[in-house]
């Protein structure tokens, strides 16, 4: 069949999409997960590819699923589920997407500012003005065409897959057998990996670029059966590169730590390459973190901004009720983008673990749950009916949501 095979198409957006994935989150990820001992994780390792591919298969299925082709997860939204709930939906999905938003602009102000400081060790520069340019210069690139854009993301993680293999190996002769006789008790065991799962679904997330992946997708093959091919091969690669790079990274940090010094590292508040680069006083690790850092956050916020973009936007439209100036809107977005994510990055709060426990129920909602409602519920989901993977997708999500609620309690 006519594009039936993978292609460099396919190619750049798993990498677009392992981009969005590999964040902020991933970074904390090694602290979190280790905290309970080397064999709670081995059971992670297990689950998070499954549920990785599982979850945002569907939700590709989901924006696919549209009676009008090509129509973005807000449209799709409305359609399936009338517009108070579209409303409601759409909300919700821009509220789990924008406050990471707002920790990437943050974050990259920081990271540069500390790289200018510690490493280069000239003077803070003015924090307003690095801020702006820092964020601006990134916004400016999502006013290009999608192609420009994806370019760009491509470019960025080859230097973030290497340097996170590399340094995931640099740490092996380091590894000592303290987290190996760790043996948790079964009620610890269990509960280890309850309040993980939502970490995993936060670092594992790349669902505000499968949206605009799914449309894309759409536009480059225009068959249903086609692109449904192509997306799942595609999401099959970015699950497999994601569970094989970043579990190899946690792994080697949590092997190389004692749980002693992960709960010291949580308790400072920093990441795992802070901790590793103090730790060690390596120049190589003091130079890499904060290029991993840098590398992580800026291709992590050109998928997030895209899902925050396409929220606002579906707000927007469906409160106005006309159509309007596309082009226009897109720059309005831009700039209320640019305006608040600068204020926040000027006043520079700590707001990493209240994100991570509030967008992390939002996030299972949209990517876990909501499908799979949606396969009960709608009639073009039908198809997708009687899958294992259902019923697993869903006990995950129900998993997610109650561990962060359990740990607001």
């Amino acid at each position: 069949m006519k594009n039936s095979k993978w292609n460099k198409f396919d190619a750049s957006w798993m990498l677009n999409l392992f981009g969005t994935a590999v964040g902020a989150g991933v970074l904390f990820l090694p602290i979190n997960a280790g905290m309970g001992g080397f064999w709670p994780l081995v059971i992670m390792a297990i689950l998070v590819g499954p549920m990785t591919y599982f979850a945002h298969r569907g939700l590709a299925y989901f924006v696919l699923s549209s009676k009008n082709p090509g129509s973005d997860i807000t449209e799709v939204v409305e359609e399936h589920f009338g517009k108070t709930a579209g409303k409601l939906i759409t909300l919700l999905y821009f509220f789990a997407i924008f406050p990471i938003l707002l920790i990437y602009g943050n974050g990259i102000t920081n990271t540069v500012d500390s790289f200018i400081v510690n490493q280069l060790g000239m003077a803070s520069p003015n924090r307003a003005l690095l801020s702006f340019i820092l964020i601006a210069v990134l916004i400016s690139v999502m006013l290009f065409n999608e192609k420009v854009m994806l370019k760009i993301t491509e470019w960025l993680v080859y230097p973030l897959v290497l340097i996170l293999f590399a340094l995931s190996i640099y740490l092996i002769p380091e590894w000592n057998s303290s987290m190996l006789q760790e043996f948790p008790t079964a009620s610890g065991f269990l509960t280890t990996l309850w309040v993980t799962i939502p970490v995993l679904v936060f670092s594992f997330n790349h669902s505000p670029a499968i949206s605009s992946f799914t449309c894309s997708q759409y536009r480059e093959y225009k068959e249903f059966d086609l692109t449904e091919r192509h997306i799942e091969r595609t999401e099959k690669g970015t699950s497999t590169i994601l569970l094989f790079f970043v579990m190899f990274f946690v792994f080697s940090c949590v092997l190389t730590l004692t749980p002693e010094e992960l709960l010291a590292a949580k308790e400072q508040n920093i990441s795992i390459l802070s901790f590793l680069a103090n730790k060690f006083d390596n120049p190589y690790i003091s130079y890499f973190g904060p290029l991993v850092a840098f590398l992580a956050i800026t291709s992590s916020f050109f998928g997030h901004y895209m899902g925050a973009r396409e929220g606002l936007e579906g707000l927007y439209l469906k409160m106005k009720g006309e159509s309007v100036n596309r082009k226009k809107l897109n720059y309005a977005t831009a700039l209320f983008f640019l305006v608040t994510l600068w204020g926040v990055a000027i006043i520079n709060p700590s707001i990493l673990g209240l994100i991570e426990s509030l967008g992390g129920p939002i996030i299972a909602m949209i990517l876990f749950i909501m499908p799979m409602y949606a396969i009960r519920k709608v009639p073009a989901m039908k198809r997708y009916q009687g899958r294992f993977s259902n019923v697993f997708v869903t006990i995950m999500g129900l998993i997610a949501i109650s561990a962060v609620v359990y740990g607001l309690l």
